[in-house]
């Protein structure tokens, strides 16, 4: 294993190149501890028990509502909860120490976070399948390596960030006939308590790069995961208070607040005086909630409604076929995920022939048929659905050219699952398209032209933000104008996405996930403002 010194430098290298680069391989066959198996008997042996992986003392009472999407029964996992008061106290306690540390030494405390985490991958694979609904391979992976590698890219910013300037200096300035001597002192002052607020559908990946970024400028930190996937994070808070009190700090620098949707406790949380950071991903409402907030730092990661610009194809099939792949992908559960087609009226030019709006309706649709009824990909291409909303809201819509259907999972009978849903509609029904449809939806646009259908995806973007952004076109002058668009305003274009590269990858210490400059969110992963508004810099001076 790599040293922390290792690891920072191998970072900050990554950050600048934004080429390739990762500490966790994304694939299982990578690691020899741990297997599925193996996983699937300690999660098996979790249900309907108190979780213990974590400090518990003090608990003010123990509950947990989680239900797996695929098993479709309560898991019975019941974890410690504490008041408001004692977590806040316990973290100002952590704070005095952990806030007086270095900055290489909080390297060394995350990066053994980091390698502990690691040792779970395939624990945190299946009891993300079981919290989220997503199938194995993503969980293994957005859970396990991806996750590890957005920690250590926030905290590689950050380590950069915090070491930027001279931490003492001799100042010597000429004054004609004597000169002027004094000595400076420059320290980074973490700004104090933060709370990262999680996600159901992604319950580590959103939540431990703002975690990590905490904790790597000094900020001792609470978690508040969703009610329904907290079985995730707890794993990794109890790998990381482990190693906090193994490097002799107090375990409470990271501690996990959890809650229930009838009695929640997030807005408690949020409004204490003594928070004064807060990372939240989840939806728009509560997302303009936590921005409002004053006197915080806030980051947040909110609904996007992402859109594609259909203009030329040279090979319709592999481009429909990607599409559809893209809108599968976890049943359309994910922030990067896109929704809205814009397609001319007159249709698109191919290689193979000019094809009518109907037909490329047609092609998406059937491409989304082929996929989901393929025995050996559909099921776990789609996952499950991780809320029974998600599903009836799919459900309900109208006019669908391909209606969401259930796909058989062989290995989860009572698994609910949900193909998506394909409904062509004209620019001007904006009540039905410009809007979030969360899930396995997608609508083919009809759009006067191809300036109309820019216009429709970088006002959307504008308005109602973006997270990603996808155009098809063979004509280099007309990509040239959708990048200028759609980056006013403050949406990534990926061009011509066929094969193995589609829109909803964004990979660490390479893709800055989010840009901040849209509605959908206010921060980006992850560039130096994500780390610097962590910290004050203050300077004393010394005759």
């Amino acid at each position: 294993m790599k040293s922390a010194k290792e690891l920072m430098q191998e970072g900050q290298a990554a950050l600048k190149q934004r080429t390739y680069y990762t500490a966790f391989p994304e694939s299982p066959k990578a690691y020899t501890e741990g297997s599925t198996e193996e996983s699937q008997d300690s999660f098996a042996r979790l249900l309907n028990q108190d979780f213990s992986e974590f400090k518990s003392e003090g608990a003010q009472a123990w509950v947990g509502t989680e239900v797996s999407p695929y098993l479709m029964t309560g898991l019975g996992i019941r974890y410690p909860q504490f008041s408001t008061e004692t977590l806040i106290s316990r973290a100002e306690t952590a704070q005095m120490g952990w806030r007086s540390s270095s900055p290489d030494q909080r390297a060394e405390v995350l990066t053994d976070c980091l390698y502990r985490i690691q040792k779970r991958f395939f624990d945190l694979a299946v009891s993300t399948m079981h919290t989220t609904g997503q199938g194995y391979m993503m969980s293994f992976q957005a859970s396990g390596p991806h996750a590890n590698d957005r920690a250590m890219e926030a905290m590689s910013m950050a380590y950069q960030e915090l070491t930027r300037f001279e931490s003492e200096v001799q100042f010597v300035k000429p004054m004609g006939k004597f000169d002027l001597t004094l000595r400076k002192t420059f320290k980074p002052i973490p700004r104090g308590l933060g709370l990262v607020i999680g996600c159901s559908t992604f319950p580590t990946w959103n939540t431990v790069p703002g975690l990590f970024a905490n904790l790597m400028c000094g900020n001792a930190s609470i978690i508040k995961p969703h009610p329904k996937s907290i079985l995730p994070i707890a794993q990794v808070v109890g790998e990381m208070q482990k190693a906090f009190e193994a490097a002799g700090f107090d375990p409470y620098t990271v501690q996990l607040a959890v809650d229930t949707l009838e009695q929640p406790v997030t807005k408690e949380l949020a409004e204490h005086p003594s928070i004064k950071l807060i990372d939240y991903t989840g939806g728009s409402h509560f997302g303009e909630y936590i921005e409002s907030l004053p006197g915080k730092s806030v980051f947040t990661e909110k609904a996007g409604v992402n859109g594609v610009i259909l203009e030329s194809v040279n090979q319709p099939a592999a481009v429909f076929g990607n599409i559809s792949f893209a809108a599968s992908l976890y049943s359309g559960q994910m922030c990067t995920a896109p929704q809205n087609i814009f397609v001319p009226a007159a249709g698109i030019q191919t290689a193979e022939g000019s094809l009518t709006f109907d037909q490329v309706v047609s092609g998406i649709a059937e491409a989304i048929s082929g996929l989901a009824n393929n025995p050996k990909m559909g099921p776990f291409t789609l996952g499950a659905i991780q809320n029974e909303a998600t599903a009836k809201r799919v459900q309900s819509l109208s006019g669908a050219v391909l209606a969401a259907s259930s796909v058989e999972n062989p290995e989860f009978a009572d698994a609910r699952t949900l193909s998506p849903a394909v409904v062509a509609v004209d620019a001007a029904d904006t009540a039905t398209w410009k809007q979030e449809c969360f899930g396995p939806a997608l609508f083919v646009i009809r759009c006067k032209d191809r300036e109309e259908a820019l216009a429709l995806a970088a006002q959307s973007a504008a308005e109602l933000g973006a997270i990603t952004s996808q155009c098809y076109s063979t004509d280099e002058s007309f990509c040239e104008q959708v990048a200028d668009a759609m980056n006013a305003a403050f949406a990534p274009v990926s061009f011509n996405f066929t094969g193995a590269a589609f829109v909803n990858q964004h990979a660490a210490f390479s893709d800055f996930h989010v840009t901040g400059g849209n509605p959908s969110g206010n921060a980006t992963f992850a560039d130096a403002n994500y780390v610097n508004r962590r910290f004050v810099w203050v300077g004393n001076r010394y005759a």
